[in-house]
């Protein structure tokens, strides 16, 4: 359920590895199921500096308002216009369309601090 062609954080964000040295940041399956219905994201602008596990913005869903940590650091790049356009597309496909952020990473070696695919499975399953 969870690609293997990405990192985990344990506030459930994903980091993935772009050819370009890039990294894109989204939410996890789990989050999205758990917050319910997104209604609403609050992102950072372009340019805006994250450091890892530190806010990166906010997501309202009808149940509650989250915080969304940054799993990595480095400055945004980009910042998906279409999940701000339309939210619920976290919700329809988290890993794909509805990535949240584009950044330009200034430690890279910060995904070696996240989980593999398998260990974030395990790490779920540790909360139940």
């Amino acid at each position: 359920m969870y690609p293997t062609d990405r990192r985990y954080s344990r506030d459930h964000e994903w980091a993935k590895n772009e050819n370009d040295s890039t990294i894109l940041v989204g939410v996890t399956y789990y989050a999205q199921e758990h917050l319910g219905d997104i209604v609403f994201l609050d992102l950072p602008n372009v340019g805006a500096n994250l450091n890892q596990f530190q806010k990166l913005g906010e997501v309202e869903s009808v149940k509650s308002v989250s915080d969304i940590f940054s799993p990595i650091s480095g400055e945004v790049l980009a910042v998906n216009q279409l999940v701000i356009d339309s939210p619920e597309i976290v919700n329809e496909d988290p890993y794909d369309q509805g990535w949240l952020v584009l950044v330009k990473p200034s430690q890279p070696d910060e995904m070696d601090d996240l989980m593999v695919a398998s260990d974030y499975e395990s790490f779920l399953e540790s909360l139940d």
